[in-house]
């Protein structure tokens, strides 16, 4: 999907704010729309359709009417259109639990336009394609129905729990995963508070990857809230 022709819903009580965004994604070629409190957001959302009317939703938590946490519950219960949370509110207890609760993605104010563009249009691309079957970058090949992973041609032996971690993480590609998330999917619901063994499985794989566990780069950790495949893949394949 092309910028030009995505809609873009801000949800922002800031004129500001909503006045820059406007500017930054409309030189894009981004279609924006705007509302400054929760209900207008889902009202326009919605806009008496069973499709959301955007492509894309910037979300404010600090709302005049109505939590930003709140609009996102409404948000998951009808649509699963990608949200990115944009607020002032850097917690970790804050951003666990709005992306816990749905969230694609958490850009803390102030940020910078050109990464939350590149967040925006990661976020357009996984939209546009299909769950990947194959992932390649670079020399490393992952063939997610084969559980078969090489790289640079030299076969890669991951064990379970490490192939299921890369695996999740390429399913959601460019967005941040958190341990909770990964805890509860891999080990299951009685394992979600032991980070642990999530944090030893992850070191292993970087290092099976070729990923500098010191410094990396594919596998990045969002201190507190979880990991990120930072990179797209080169080409999804999803032929049998």
């Amino acid at each position: 999907m092309s910028s030009d022709q995505a809609r873009v819903l801000v949800i922002d009580d800031e004129p500001h704010i909503r006045h820059f965004l406007r500017i930054s994604l409309a030189s894009q070629g981004f279609q924006v729309i705007e509302a400054a409190t929760g209900r207008e957001g889902l009202e326009k959302l919605s806009a008496g359709a069973s499709a959301p009317n955007a492509d894309i939703v910037l979300l404010d938590l600090g709302l005049p009417d109505m939590d930003g946490q709140q609009v996102l519950d409404a948000i998951r219960q009808h649509y699963e259109v990608p949200v990115i949370i944009v607020s002032v509110r850097g917690h970790e207890a804050e951003k666990v639990r709005a992306l816990d609760n749905g969230a694609s993605d958490y850009v803390t104010k102030p940020f910078g336009i050109q990464e939350l563009l590149a967040r925006i249009r990661a976020l357009l691309r996984r939209r546009a394609s299909p769950s990947a079957q194959r992932f390649k970058h670079g020399g490393l090949v992952v063939d997610i129905a084969a559980h078969q992973v090489s790289l640079n041609n030299i076969a890669v032996h991951l064990t379970p729990k490490e192939f299921a971690i890369l695996a999740h993480l390429i399913a959601s590609a460019g967005r941040v995963v958190t341990q909770t998330q990964l805890l509860r999917q891999i080990w299951g619901p009685t394992h979600q508070d032991d980070s642990h063994y999530l944090r030893i499985v992850v070191s292993k794989l970087r290092y099976k990857l070729g990923d500098d566990p010191q410094s990396p780069t594919l596998l990045q950790t969002e201190p507190g809230i979880g990991y990120r495949l930072s990179l797209e893949p080169d080409r999804e394949d999803n032929s049998p």
